[in-house]
Protein backbone atom coordinates (compact mmCIF):
# COMPACT_ATOMS: atom_id res chain seq x y z
CA UNK A 1 0.00 0.00 0.00
CA UNK A 2 1.32 3.43 -0.92
CA UNK A 3 2.35 5.79 1.82
CA UNK A 4 0.33 8.98 2.07
CA UNK A 5 1.50 12.58 2.23
CA UNK A 6 0.10 12.78 5.76
CA UNK A 7 2.37 9.89 6.76
CA UNK A 8 5.32 11.80 5.30
CA UNK A 9 4.26 14.88 7.28
CA UNK A 10 4.19 12.82 10.50
CA UNK A 11 7.56 11.20 9.76
CA UNK A 12 9.17 14.60 9.11
CA UNK A 13 7.66 16.03 12.31
CA UNK A 14 9.00 13.04 14.26
CA UNK A 15 12.44 13.58 12.73
CA UNK A 16 12.49 17.30 13.49
CA UNK A 17 10.93 16.89 16.92
CA UNK A 18 8.51 19.74 16.22
CA UNK A 19 5.57 20.73 14.05
CA UNK A 20 7.75 23.08 11.97
CA UNK A 21 7.05 21.06 8.82
CA UNK A 22 5.17 22.87 6.07
CA UNK A 23 3.57 21.47 2.92
CA UNK A 24 3.51 24.14 0.20
CA UNK A 25 3.08 26.99 2.71
CA UNK A 26 1.55 30.28 1.56
CA UNK A 27 3.72 33.37 1.86
CA UNK A 28 1.56 34.61 4.74
CA UNK A 29 2.79 31.83 7.07
CA UNK A 30 5.54 32.86 9.49
CA UNK A 31 8.06 30.01 9.55
CA UNK A 32 9.69 28.79 12.76
CA UNK A 33 13.23 27.45 12.51
CA UNK A 34 14.64 24.91 12.06
CA UNK A 35 11.98 23.79 9.62
CA UNK A 36 11.25 21.64 6.61
CA UNK A 37 9.27 22.87 3.62
CA UNK A 38 8.21 20.25 1.12
CA UNK A 39 6.22 19.86 -2.07
CA UNK A 40 5.41 17.14 -4.55
CA UNK A 41 7.92 17.21 -7.40
CA UNK A 42 7.10 14.21 -9.62
CA UNK A 43 5.67 10.70 -9.77
CA UNK A 44 7.86 7.76 -10.72
CA UNK A 45 5.98 5.09 -12.68
CA UNK A 46 7.02 1.53 -13.44
CA UNK A 47 5.55 0.01 -16.59
CA UNK A 48 5.04 -3.52 -17.86
CA UNK A 49 3.20 -4.33 -21.08
CA UNK A 50 2.61 -0.59 -21.51
CA UNK A 51 0.63 -0.47 -18.28
CA UNK A 52 1.65 1.57 -15.26
CA UNK A 53 1.53 -0.83 -12.35
CA UNK A 54 3.61 0.93 -9.72
CA UNK A 55 3.78 4.61 -8.77
CA UNK A 56 5.98 6.37 -6.24
CA UNK A 57 5.67 10.05 -5.43
CA UNK A 58 8.79 12.17 -5.14
CA UNK A 59 8.86 15.19 -2.89
CA UNK A 60 11.36 18.03 -2.77
CA UNK A 61 12.32 18.84 0.83
CA UNK A 62 14.06 22.03 1.89
CA UNK A 63 15.64 21.90 5.34
CA UNK A 64 16.21 25.42 6.71
CA UNK A 65 18.37 26.06 9.77
CA UNK A 66 20.51 28.79 11.40
CA UNK A 67 23.75 27.03 12.46
CA UNK A 68 26.39 26.50 9.75
CA UNK A 69 27.67 23.31 11.43
CA UNK A 70 24.26 21.77 12.10
CA UNK A 71 24.05 17.97 12.00
CA UNK A 72 20.46 18.12 10.73
CA UNK A 73 21.32 17.49 7.04
CA UNK A 74 23.34 14.35 7.85
CA UNK A 75 20.72 13.21 10.35
CA UNK A 76 17.98 13.63 7.74
CA UNK A 77 19.93 11.54 5.21
CA UNK A 78 20.38 8.82 7.83
CA UNK A 79 16.73 8.79 8.89
CA UNK A 80 15.03 7.96 5.59
CA UNK A 81 15.72 5.22 3.08
CA UNK A 82 14.98 6.72 -0.33
CA UNK A 83 16.39 10.21 0.12
CA UNK A 84 19.15 12.04 -1.72
CA UNK A 85 20.90 15.37 -1.25
CA UNK A 86 20.44 17.80 -4.16
CA UNK A 87 22.04 21.13 -3.26
CA UNK A 88 22.93 23.64 -0.54
CA UNK A 89 22.57 27.41 -0.51
CA UNK A 90 22.46 30.31 1.93
CA UNK A 91 19.73 32.97 1.83
CA UNK A 92 18.63 35.57 4.37
CA UNK A 93 21.33 34.37 6.79
CA UNK A 94 19.74 30.91 6.84
CA UNK A 95 21.19 27.66 5.51
CA UNK A 96 19.07 25.69 3.05
CA UNK A 97 19.63 22.08 2.05
CA UNK A 98 17.40 20.61 -0.65
CA UNK A 99 16.69 16.87 -0.78
CA UNK A 100 14.57 14.56 -2.90
CA UNK A 101 12.65 11.81 -1.13
CA UNK A 102 10.67 8.99 -2.72
CA UNK A 103 7.63 8.28 -0.59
Amino acid sequence: MAKTRVELQEALEDFLGSRNVYYQPPESIKLKYPCIIYEKSRIQQVYADNISYLKHKEYSLTLIYREADSTLPDDLLGSFELISFDRHYKADNMYHDVFTIVW
